[in-house]
């Protein structure tokens, strides 16, 4: 695994970014891929956390495909009205449960926390509807061996074939404005799949709890001189329903990068 770094760079320097990706996931998908788990024994200090909205008919697989690699998965179940929670402790996770939706900024939190007093020093986030696909993490868990960052972000960017046409003109937007305000390059701003340090994360002061929180998230890391950086995922869209709102979540993060500004 210590060519995949420089086997990654080179394709992303002389092939187009969606060749990289597939080049990076064939190294990262052989049996080389399990001496990424046991350099850092990932397995014993790097939790799952996947906070949940209505996801009965997608949160049992993506539970059981992510235990294969990381078997502390922790389902913040953020009020839904469904079997939801049900089925993801049916999959083998540990959850919590909201009584009612409190935003997803406020289910990651509660994760987080859960993470934290179970002692592990890192935590893996993704989205429960199916777009985070789990044959991406060792891409994730491999970046830590590439520097000191302590928030890694997935980019679908790279390669934004099959993200629909408004939220690829959307987010490339938000992640231009959030990148002046960082003072440094932030490639995919709204994307949920992460991995975080949670020593870092711990001594900042994050006040959102909706979506506009993942905004806010990155620029207390760049505020804090913490390293960020990004890795190539897969772009998947399905049948899914969007959780955010189109109004009142969009007025939220405008509200608050009004905040940010002032």
């Amino acid at each position: 695994m210590i060519h995949i770094g420089v086997t990654l760079l080179y394709l992303s320097n002389q092939a187009s970014d969606k060749l990289a990706l597939q080049a990076v996931r064939r190294l990262l998908t052989t049996s080389r891929s399990s001496s990424i788990l046991t350099r850092m024994n990932w397995p014993e200090n790097c939790a799952v956390v996947i906070p949940c909205l209505n996801e009965a008919a997608r949160i049992g697989p993506l539970v059981s495909e992510v235990r294969k690699l990381l078997p502390t998965v922790i389902v913040v179940d953020d009020g839904s009205d469904d079997e939801t929670g049900v089925i993801a402790a049916q999959a083998g996770a540990q959850v919590l449960r909201h009584a009612e939706p409190r935003g997803k900024g406020a289910a990651m939190n509660s994760g987080w926390q859960r993470a934290l007093s179970l002692g592990f020093s890192w935590v893996l986030t993704m989205d429960g509807d199916g777009q985070h696909a789990p044959s991406d993490v060792p891409a994730f868990l491999h970046r830590t061996a590439k520097g000191q960052a302590t928030l890694i972000v997935g980019n679908r960017l790279a390669a934004p074939q099959g993200m629909p046409w408004l939220r690829r003109q959307v987010n490339r937007w938000m992640s231009r404005r959030l990148t002046r305000l960082a003072g440094c390059d932030l490639l995919d701003t709204q994307c949920g799949f992460r991995l975080m340090n949670l020593e870092a994360w711990s001594k900042l002061q994050i006040q959102t709890s909706h979506f506009e929180a993942e905004s806010e998230l990155l620029l207390a890391f760049a505020a804090a001189g913490q390293k960020i950086d990004f890795v190539p995922i897969q772009v998947i869209y399905q049948d899914e329903e969007s959780k955010i709102h189109p109004v009142r979540d969009t007025w939220r993060w405008f509200r608050w990068l009004a905040n940010r500004r002032g």
